[in-house]
């Protein structure tokens, strides 16, 4: 018997490579049919709340975990260095949490569900108070919103989703490209 843990982990395997798959196609991914897949997941949409929750949830440990006394603590100190190990830091690790849930990033219903987008709009503040912080320790140029950082790094991670998946980058490439990109294109004058 297959237990919903491991029909989440087939779908969010298959929505990272196909994120248009049908409920017939998820249920054949995770080796169920669709009856089996119904009596988890009422609907696709329902499906996808649960991975967009999952996807937040990981969001929110990555960017707990991205300084050993939180993001905050960094961004607070005022400290270039420890706030460029962070930044560090919490891109690498949103790029190993976009292997897991890549589809995530663009995923149609997790922009209209009310509830991860109230919740994606707290991990964001999160994140921007960083970017500020950046900006006022010299690290990330200030002639541009936090916010905008924030929507930077976001298509970074997209395009490097879809560069991998297109094989025009080797995975073990991502983190140095991503981060140069970002710390170099968004870096201080």
């Amino acid at each position: 018997m297959v237990t919903t843990e491991e029909i989440l982990a087939a779908a969010q395997r298959h929505l990272n490579v196909d994120p248009r798959a049908s409920m017939a196609v998820l249920a054949s991914a995770a080796g169920v049919g669709r009856a089996t897949l119904h009596r988890h997941f009422a609907s696709r949409d329902d499906l996808l709340h649960e991975l967009g929750t999952r996807s937040l949830d990981r969001w929110e440990v990555s960017l707990d975990a991205a300084d050993p006394e939180s993001i905050e603590g960094a961004a607070d100190s005022g400290d270039a260095a420890r706030i460029t190990a962070c930044l560090q830091d919490m891109l690498a690790r949103f790029l190993a949490d976009s292997d897991d849930f890549g589809f995530a990033l663009t995923d149609s219903y997790l922009t209209s569900a009310d509830d991860l987008l109230a919740r994606s709009d707290a991990l964001v503040d999160r994140e921007t108070h960083l970017y500020a912080a950046a900006q006022r320790a010299g690290v990330l140029r200030d002639d541009v919103p936090p916010r905008w950082l924030g929507h930077a790094v976001y298509g970074l991670l997209v395009a490097a989703r879809e560069a991998v998946r297109d094989g025009d980058v080797a995975r073990r490439d991502l983190d140095a490209m991503v981060m140069s990109t970002f710390l170099d294109g968004a870096g201080s004058r």
